[in-house]
């Protein structure tokens, strides 16, 4: 019993892991900015390869979304409440130094 219980265990985590990194379903990438197809919503962050925070307005609460629930509009601009964040500029401080 303990075998077969192992067997089904490695099975359910392989196939898991795979659908996890099943990016086949769309060649489609996003960035921030981007927007969909049902607001517009615009791209808040992409929390990973097959992830996205999304948000509809300034103060909409924002949603986490699959790729595949998402479609890119390259008609739209960015909102004008939606602004890049740029890295903040490089210091001293901020250098990592091998020493």
């Amino acid at each position: 019993m303990d075998r077969i219980h192992r067997f089904a265990r490695e099975k359910l985590k392989m196939h898991s892991d795979k659908m996890k990194l099943d990016t086949t379903s769309t060649e489609t990438a996003f960035k921030s900015g981007d927007s969909n197809w049902e607001g517009p919503y615009t791209i808040i962050k992409k929390i990973n390869d097959l992830v996205y925070r999304i948000q509809l307005s300034p103060r909409s609460k924002p949603k986490v979304v699959h790729l595949e629930r998402l479609v890119k509009n390259t008609g739209h601009n960015p909102p004008k409440w939606f602004v890049v964040e740029d890295p903040p500029p490089m210091t001293e401080d901020s250098v990592i130094r091998d020493e």
